[in-house]
This record gives structure tokens, sequence and C-alpha cells, in this order.
């Protein structure tokens, strides 16, 4: 014990106090697992955890463990961190009109933005210790990394969102300790999905968004992929030359009638962003030609119920659940 006091005063003396420091982070770092059970003795512990950087490029970032003040400027994660409990730790958010998220909107937490522009000076001065955020602020990675670590999650839509969104869970509960509290959160899901994937074999459709009083063509690289990539239905869209991931491919109604698929699945994007004035969907889609459809004449024209959900919110457990709902009544009910 003597030799060991010894070694710690010379260690003190020689190296300073930023010694011992490093050595607690590499040992947080080295495993989630050891991070969360010595963390709790150290609030300047750090967990590196894998998130994306403004190049959307993965990275090795370091941050807080069980960090105590989040900022959200995505609502996803927000959802995510709602879902695991951790909504008391939130001192800053972006504006948003999902119902299920308002508490925190509503609320006297300080509004810092919105998930496509953040408002810079409210963020630092909510003094976060981490910042959340999505895709649409890829851009301002690197002026929000100076006020704290930013941890960017997304879905991969290689991967899927299903898979994508256990990652995020993972990621998120290692951050705070909390690997096995979330460890079966995705098992109803994945049978869910087994009950879609089962009714969509040998079914197609076509996936579109409506926005401006047009129909986008949606492929299996953005939004809804879920449809195509997970439950299985054959996207008659994906052949579209250019990338869809942001607003598809605008179609025209006469592309439809060419394709006649068996389903059609529609996102209103006017919906989900409040646009004033906007035509619904169901105004846009059922027209002469639409109605000519086998989709339209066997009542097999899905409106996605949900759309804010499905528009800013996919990646978030609570998200998921309703995007699948909407999907289940139209189709299994």
């Amino acid at each position: 014990m003597k030799k060991l006091v010894t070694l710690c005063v010379i260690a003190a003396m020689t190296l300073g106090i930023a010694a011992c420091s490093t050595n607690k982070e590499s040992t947080a770092t080295s495993s989630a697992t050891s991070s969360a059970a010595s963390s709790a003795e150290n609030s300047n512990e750090t967990v590196t955890i894998t998130s994306l950087n403004g190049l959307k490029e993965e990275i090795s970032l370091e941050v807080p463990y069980d960090p105590q003040r989040i900022a959200i400027l995505d609502m996803a994660s927000l959802d995510i961190l709602d879902y695991l409990g951790l909504g008391d730790r939130v001192v800053g958010v972006a504006s948003s009109n999902i119902t299920y998220l308002q508490s925190y909107i509503e609320s006297d937490i300080p509004n810092i933005g919105t998930i496509k522009e953040a408002n810079l000076e409210a963020v630092m001065a909510c003094k976060p210790d981490v910042i959340f955020i999505g895709g649409r602020l890829a851009e301002s990675y690197d002026e929000l990394s100076q006020i704290a670590p930013v941890v960017y999650l997304s879905i991969d839509t290689e991967m899927g969102v299903i898979e994508s969104i256990r990652n995020n869970i993972n990621t998120i509960s290692t951050m705070f300790g909390i690997e096995e509290e979330a460890e079966n959160i995705m098992t109803d899901f994945d049978s869910r999905i087994t009950a879609l994937s089962e009714f969509a074999e040998g079914k197609n459709a076509i996936v579109g968004l409506v926005t401006s009083g047009s129909f986008n063509v949606l492929g299996n690289d953005g939004r809804c992929s879920i449809t195509g990539r997970e439950i299985g239905f054959e996207n008659l869209g994906i052949e579209a030359e250019t990338a869809t991931s942001t607003h598809g491919n605008e179609a025209s109604f006469e592309y439809i009638v060419d394709k006649n698929p068996e389903y059609i699945f529609v996102l209103d994007r006017d919906s989900a962003i409040a646009t004033e004035g906007a035509k619904l969907a169901k105004e846009i889609m059922e027209n002469s030609l639409v109605m000519g459809t086998d989709a339209y004449k066997n009542g097999n024209i899905v409106y996605l119920a949900h759309p804010d959900v499905w528009y800013t919110a996919e990646g978030g457990i609570n998200a998921l659940d309703i995007m699948l709902s909407d999907i289940e009544t139209e189709i299994l009910n």
C-alpha cells in the first residue's frame, strides 16, 4: 500500500492531474461495460461511441459518460431518449409538431432552433454536455462541435430501418450505461416485420411522396424504404437513375398507370410540415388516371396516417411503432 501511494504521488508530480484523468478516460473508452460499472464515481469519465461527422462519415467520438444536459436537434434521437426514460436530461429542444413529443416542445425547455437550422446562441446558452442532430444539420456539425460533442445518428438504408434503430439504441444506451435495459426493445418489432413480410411476399407497390401538387416516386434508398427493404414489397420505383432519398423523383400519373401497381403507399409531405393551403394527398392522388389502377380499384392506396412521424422522426422507437401501425391497419386488418 505504501508503494502504491508513493507511486501515485510521483505520478502526480511528474505528469500532473491530467495524466490521471487520461487514464480514467482510456479505461472508460476501452469497454462500455466497465465504464458503466465505474462512471458513477467520477463525473469526468467518458465513453467512445460510433457516430457520424459533418461529411456523414463514421467516426469514433468521445462523449461524457452518463451526460446530464442534452441538447436535442433531432426528433428521432429525442424519441429514443424519451422511450429510455432520459427525457428529464433535455435542456434544449428543436421545435416540432409531432404529437407525442409535444410535452418537450410546449414545456419551459428552451427552444434551440429547428431540425434544419440551429440557433447557435441558444444552444450555447443551455450549456449542453452533448448535442444530438440529424442529417438536416450535417452542415452545422463543425460549429455545433465547438459547443459540445455532437452525436449524429442516422438511418442507413442499406442496413435497413430496423437494424439502424437497433444500432442507435445501442449507441445511446452505451452513453448512459443502460445497455441491459435496452437489450430487448426491438424484439416485438422483429415479429411485426415478419408478419408484414409474409403478407407482402410476391406483391408489388409504388411508394411515393406528395408535395406541392406532385407525386414523387421513392426508391429503397431513403424515406419509406422500410416498405421495400424490410417488409418486402417489390418497389416498382427503384429503377430511378438518380437518388430518391430526399424528396424522390417527380413522376407523372401516367407513370403510375403504366406500372399499374398492386399497392400505392403515399406520404403526404405537405401535411407533414403543415404547409399552409396545401391540398391533401388524397385530393391529388384520386384522379381519373390513378383511379384506373388495380391499386385504387382494390382499395389498396395506403395513405400513411402519420406523415409528420414518417417525415421527421423516422428512426425513433415510438415512431417505428406508429409507422408499422400505419401499414398494419391498412393491409392486415
